[in-house]
């Protein structure tokens, strides 16, 4: 797998205030989950080498179909770097049965500062062949802008 993803957006935030948004279990919980799902954390260990699990279940459940069932998307996330200057590397499995989803995605966030807000690019890796590309590059632009309607106080 060689396929990269890649989604970003300014964000009205400094890096630091970003940053703990990344590391935040409640903010993570409530922004994370893209456009047409929620999600729940049922791990959480915010150190390098920890992680979390979350699920994310589709509020339509005709919009799915999930990878881990017809209505989730189960993944196992671990944490392989945080730096507080502005970078975040996970490494990213989902609980699937189809091997066309099977794999480690990395997804790297880095957090650049313009000023007093900060640009979020967001860079996905070795994308399981299965994850539909325009629809993965469109969710994690969902997560990053419902990331900027959670810290510049908008509804999402």
């Amino acid at each position: 797998m060689s396929r990269t993803d890649r989604a970003s957006r300014v964000v009205a935030a400094d890096p630091a205030t970003v940053y703990g948004a990344l590391l935040d279990r409640e903010s993570l919980e409530t922004w994370l989950p893209p456009h047409g799902m929620r999600g729940r954390l049922d791990r959480w260990d915010p150190a390098p080498g920890g992680g979390f699990r979350m699920v994310l279940t589709y509020l339509d459940h005709d919009e799915g179909p999930g990878k881990t069932s017809a209505a989730t998307d189960v993944v196992d996330v671990r944490f392989a770097e945080l730096l507080p200057t502005g970078r975040v590397v996970q490494e990213a499995v989902f609980v699937a049965d189809d091997p066309s989803y099977a794999g480690t995605m990395t997804m790297t966030w880095q957090l650049v500062p313009i000023g007093d807000r900060t640009e979020v690019t967001v860079t996905a890796t070795d994308v399981p062949p299965g994850i539909d590309q325009a629809a993965h590059e469109a969710g994690i632009a969902s997560s990053l802008a419902n990331l900027a309607s959670f810290l510049e106080g908008t509804a999402t």
